[in-house]
């Protein structure tokens, strides 16, 4: 088997292990009574700034706050965790708060000028992780189909709410403990690793 068909097959068995524990985190996180104010029952409309019903997303830690950046037009991105994993993978957990008086709709930027992603809708797949260290720039993973293993399937971000946020990245070397974090419209922030 050549080394091309190889790392193929095991992208596609990285693939399907992410994404069934993605959804035994989303299946463990729903039904029951829900959080104050909501109903866990129902999933809110992705026109408001919540993520589709189905769309992959983990819930961030959110009384850890790692960074705090302020973005145009009251946007705020609060990140609360960034873990190695042991399959090689970082993880960055957050949210993105719209402290404005009005919706936010420029949410197009977050999913970066990648040609991949132009097609498959709202994302923080334009997010990067840059190793200034090892001068390597490292960019959201993509599923099989090129979906990116982060947040989607919004479209707004209501004035008041917050929307929690996830992308997984490649792992830099073990001897690199902080990256810079970038997400488009966002000004970068300086973050440890954790694991």
């Amino acid at each position: 088997m050549s080394i091309r068909h190889t790392l193929n097959a095991r992208r596609g068995v990285i693939a399907v292990v992410i994404t069934g524990a993605l959804a035994l985190t989303v299946a463990g996180c729903g039904g029951g009574e829900g959080t104050k104010g909501e109903s866990g029952s129902s999933a809110k409309p992705a026109d408001n700034g919540q993520p589709k019903p189905g769309s992959s997303n983990a819930q961030p830690e959110a009384d850890q706050v790692i960074a705090t950046v302020k973005g145009r037009d009251g946007m705020v991105l609060t990140i609360n965790s960034i873990q190695r994993d042991s399959g090689g993978f970082v993880t960055v957990n957050g949210q993105v708060e719209n402290t404005g008086s009005a919706a936010y709709y420029a949410t197009t930027e977050w999913r970066g000028t990648e040609q991949e992603l132009q097609g498959s809708g709202q994302s923080v797949g334009g997010a990067t992780l840059v190793d200034k260290v090892g001068k390597k720039r490292y960019y959201v993973l993509r599923d099989t189909e090129g979906r990116c293993l982060c947040t989607a399937g919004f479209t707004q971000v209501d004035a008041g709410k917050k929307l929690p946020v996830f992308m997984q990245f490649p792992a830099p070397p073990d001897s690199t403990s902080e990256v810079d974090f970038q997400l488009p419209s966002f000004p970068s922030a300086t973050l440890k690793i954790v694991g």
